[in-house]
């Protein structure tokens, strides 16, 4: 059997680089770990950490086709952080003009989550553990 140890990182391309690199370190609050244009690609490439751990690859390419997403399109539904109080992510969010959805509970689980988007739409949830 394949030993797989954990998820390395998820790798994200966006329409607009700069305005999603603010957004998932004004907003989200990612630490850049790197910052990289290659220029064989045309492409920046943003290395990103939560709490020390390398999560997320940042990708910018020119004219990026878009991703379906809604309806619930085949392929990866959504990019889920943990958060100790919904409530006060909510807020957190809301003072930076990012909408959510109202806060709903796990049928399976009892937990709180809400859901926002990337600035490309990418659905985010909001996790309460």
């Amino acid at each position: 059997m394949l030993k797989l140890n954990k998820i390395h990182h998820i790798a994200i391309i966006c329409s607009d680089y700069e305005r999603s690199k603010l957004f998932y370190t004004e907003v989200l609050g990612f630490e850049i770990v790197q910052e990289t244009f290659r220029s064989a690609r045309q492409s920046w490439k943003l290395d990103l950490a939560l709490g020390g751990s390398y999560i997320i690859e940042l990708f910018s390419f020119p004219d990026p086709p878009a991703r379906p997403s809604r309806p619930e399109a085949q392929g990866l539904r959504h990019l889920a952080f943990e958060v100790d109080d919904v409530d006060v992510a909510v807020r957190a969010l809301l003072e930076k003009q990012v909408k959510t959805e109202p806060i709903r509970v796990d049928e399976l689980t009892g937990k709180r989550f809400t859901f926002f988007a990337d600035p490309d739409g990418l659905p985010l949830e909001l996790y309460e553990l």
